[in-house]
């Protein structure tokens, strides 16, 4: 286990690869498995996501984009998460495990921020444009402008901070969005698209798992069955799968078993074979 480049990312080696070792199977070996966190997640809950594939002996990397950029930066048009996009795709060259197929597991809005700058990247940066994606599974994503949900997350995260201080920063929240993610949106959306609109008309062609709940009080299920529906009419082979009572990010702790199955069977019909 370790890091490079990318000093909070987490990288998970198979088992038998030793760390910064050159990758010596064919370019079809096991997958390359990347998790994006939720904003304010703790590595030690994303590590537990991690066991669903380091068990099938895939390479894990795991990272959570700070919250300050995914509540504030991504608010005010500041595009501060392109730079962690690019160093996690770098880590599988520095890895040397560029050739293996890559699947996506992206978390919440927090998450899916991220990975609207990978999908740029992957499309527009000639080092990445080889990479083989084989698909993509989103947890509780992705939302679209729910100012009330936004709040709720924001609060979580601020859960542990100074009164004053946690209620001016969700003010401050509140009001930006209010007026340059909702009421001035039709005017900025041309300098900063919205990662949900981003993410609609995206050019891949990857399949696509969207795990959600009607019990979601941060993402609502509608705005995730519209992406759903919406991908689908774009020829994109699409599955979505409601939990109907789980909270939010909280399908594996509600039902572990189907929510684990429903990952590995997306990994093996994706990569064209059931890893082991």
């Amino acid at each position: 286990m370790g890091t490079r480049g990318l000093k909070e990312a987490v990288v998970e080696l198979k088992p038998g690869q030793a760390l910064g070792s050159a990758e010596t199977e064919p370019a079809d070996g096991q997958p390359v498995v990347i998790l994006l966190g939720w904003a304010g997640c703790q590595d030690k809950y994303l590590a537990k996501y991690s066991t669903i594939y380091s068990q099938k002996g895939c390479t894990v990397i795991r990272y959570t984009a700070p919250w300050r950029m995914v509540f504030f930066s991504e608010t005010f048009g500041i595009r501060s998460l392109q730079t962690p996009a690019r160093q996690l795709l770098e880590l599988l060259f520095d890895y040397s495990i560029e050739n293996r197929p890559v699947l996506f597991h992206v978390f919440s809005n927090g998450g899916a921020m991220l990975y609207r700058y990978i999908m740029e990247a992957l499309h527009t940066h000639k080092l990445f444009k080889n990479l083989r994606v084989a698909g993509t599974i989103f947890d509780s994503a992705p939302g679209r402008r729910n100012l009330r949900g936004g709040l709720r997350a924001l609060e979580t995260v601020l859960a542990s901070m100074n009164v004053l201080l946690k209620y001016f920063l969700l003010f401050t929240f509140a009001s930006t969005a209010v007026v340059l993610r909702i009421l001035l949106y039709p005017l900025t959306r041309s300098i900063h698209e919205s990662h949900y609109d981003a993410l609609l008309k995206a050019p891949s062609r990857w399949p696509e798992l969207y795990l959600y709940s009607q019990a979601d009080l941060i993402i609502r299920a509608s705005e995730v069955q519209l992406m759903a529906d919406a991908r689908q009419q774009l020829g994109v082979p699409v599955k979505a799968v409601d939990f109907s009572d789980s909270p939010h990010v909280s399908h594996m702790r509600v039902y572990p078993t189907y929510y684990c199955n429903l990952c590995t069977t997306f990994l093996s019909d994706c990569v064209g074979g059931s890893p082991s």
